[in-house]
């Protein structure tokens, strides 16, 4: 072979096909990076599609039956600021549902254990208030398998309330759970640090002994909440209930429809299709309930309420519940 002169192939041939090689190579990782491109934009956008579709409507609830329909609206689960039965959810779906035009009533699905007190009286108002806007509009609460604490709370707000002869109903009453853990790390040997400005900042830490005069704080607390829910049943309710001869209506029990009902906290024994067809007048039903977009429930179920599940599960409370 012919020795190189300034590092460049004798044989010209050998050259050209070595800078038509190169060239090739350059060629390709351009080619490779434009479809890079287009492909990360494509996938952008297909992302994006998909995200845009499963974002809820801005709007309310459109009706698709023509002429008139009973409107339903569901509380269903832990009534919670974070959990579909939250008061924002339910008053959205009430309040386009009797300004629907086609709906001749309103009929609160209701299958809730209860929940935070404070949502469940924004629920409670907010029927009281559009029952006297929309006078001619009653509201009708339908216990399915439970309506107890929190989500009696809100069906005392209807004009009439009816459940199944083995639903539970009632259970008027509030609770705050936690645990107490300094017996247990005393004996594994482990020392609590806890610092605050204010006697009674770290009050119901569970790694410590709760002070006589902080349970009293808490029990008044609870007592003045049990009141404020007591009087909302028996402004809801009035004469129907019998709490004169049967003051355990307001104790935390809870009973089976048939039983609620000789005790005046239920109307009627009747299922909502019942309810709908033969007191309503209507057998046609409307859903209004606002529901979280297919995004967030695939969220949910992915594992975003994970630390809320498990809080859940363990039974700790972070503030008083009606349940």
């Amino acid at each position: 072979m012919e020795p190189e002169q300034n590092g460049r192939p004798q044989n010209e041939r050998e050259w050209r096909l070595l800078e038509k090689l190169l060239l090739s190579v350059q060629d390709d990782n351009r080619k490779q990076r434009r479809w890079g491109i287009v492909f990360r934009v494509l996938t952008f956008v297909y992302l994006f599609s998909i995200l845009f579709m499963f974002l809820p409507s801005r709007g309310g609830v459109q009706p698709s039956l023509s002429g008139e329909y009973t409107a339903v609206v569901d509380v269903t689960g832990v009534i919670a600021a974070g959990s579909d039965a939250n008061a924002d959810a339910i008053t959205a779906g009430m309040r386009d549902a009797f300004e629907a035009d086609g709906a001749k009533a309103i009929l609160l699905r209701i299958n809730s254990p209860g929940g935070s007190p404070v949502q469940s009286n924004y629920v409670y108002n907010e029927i009281r208030r559009l029952r006297e806007k929309y006078p001619e509009k009653k509201v009708y609460a339908v216990i399915t398998d439970m309506g107890a604490s929190g989500a009696y709370y809100i069906a005392s707000a209807a004009d009439e309330i009816y459940a199944d002869p083995a639903s539970l109903v009632g259970s008027i009453g509030v609770i705050m759970a936690g645990f107490g853990f300094e017996d247990a790390i005393e004996k594994v040997g482990v020392e609590r640090r806890v610092m605050t400005s204010g006697e009674n900042k770290a009050m119901l830490d569970p790694f410590s002994p709760i002070a006589k005069n902080q349970k009293q704080h808490v029990q008044k607390m609870l007592d003045t909440i049990h009141a404020q829910f007591i009087a909302a049943v028996k402004e809801g309710r009035g004469d129907r209930l019998k709490s004169d001869e049967h003051p355990e209506v307001f104790s935390g029990l809870f009973w089976t429809g048939e039983e609620a009902l000789a005790l005046g906290l239920i109307d009627g024994l009747k299922s909502p299709g019942q309810v709908a067809r033969d007191v309503i007048g209507v057998e046609e039903i409307e859903d209004f309930t606002a529901r979280a977009s297919p995004l967030e429930e695939f969220l949910k179920k992915f594992g975003v309420s994970i630390g809320a599940g498990a809080v859940d599960a363990l039974g700790i409370k972070t503030g008083p519940q009606l349940q």
